[in-house]
């Protein structure tokens, strides 16, 4: 898909490995599962986000694939990364991820049998991306949604459907992983942070450029872009 303009410098759409992978690995909280109220939009006060996992972190994990990735979502904007990768991302001065906190895996369960062949469970931390202050491009995109956005803040609405987005020149603030504004359930990671990936090898993380991303379960199509 062609834009009339592009984001610079570029931006990825960060998604765990597909259903059926190597890494495929679901995750179950452990009661008791205690939450914060959902946030708020400091301007027009709607919400904004979804409420945030709090102590005790235990989990039990449920290995459909061949092993444990380095990345694995969690509930709601949680997620578990390996000590590998945390120790890389402090290490090189990475940005964006909150949290840390290490994680009590009680069991993992394997869907696929190995034959005398134990499962290696990394230490986990659960990390949160941060919501940046990066925002949608409200004229430069083809992202359907349901209404008009009424808050310049949050730009926060229904998002009906996505095939491509950019986000606003001079909004990003240098994170190199976040929640853009007016698509918070969506995370993004600089250039950075994908060849940060790539060079240590960490798993289970898939990278889409931001106007190549699509999600359009009811097949409406891209939305029209503004007529020069």
């Amino acid at each position: 898909m062609d834009f009339e303009a592009s984001a610079s410098p570029r931006f990825f759409v960060l998604t765990k490995g597909a259903l059926g992978s190597r890494y495929d690995t679901d995750v179950e909280t452990v009661d008791p599962v205690n939450r914060t109220d959902a946030p708020l939009c400091p301007q027009c006060g709607d919400i904004i986000g979804m409420r945030t996992w709090l102590p005790p972190y235990r989990v039990k994990l449920e290995l459909h694939g061949e092993e444990l990735g380095d990345f694995i979502r969690g509930p709601g904007y949680a997620q578990l990364i390996s000590e590998q990768f945390t120790e890389a991302f402090r290490a090189e001065g990475l940005t964006g991820l909150e949290g840390f906190h290490p994680v009590e895996v009680l069991r993992v369960r394997a869907r696929k049998k190995k034959a005398g062949k134990p499962i290696t469970v990394p230490r986990y931390y659960v990390v949160s991306p941060c919501f940046g202050r990066a925002a949608v491009d409200l004229v430069l995109n083809r992202v359907r949604f349901s209404k008009p956005h009424s808050c310049s803040e949050c730009r926060s609405t229904g998002i009906d459907a996505i095939n491509g987005f950019i986000l606003e020149p001079g909004t990003w603030g240098g994170e190199d992983i976040f929640r853009p504004r007016g698509m918070q359930g969506v995370i993004v990671v600089s250039e950075r942070f994908k060849d940060f990936v790539n060079r240590h090898g960490l798993t289970n993380m898939v990278f889409t450029p931001t106007e190549q991303y699509v999600w359009d379960p009811s097949n409406l199509g891209p939305a029209p872009l503004p007529i020069a």
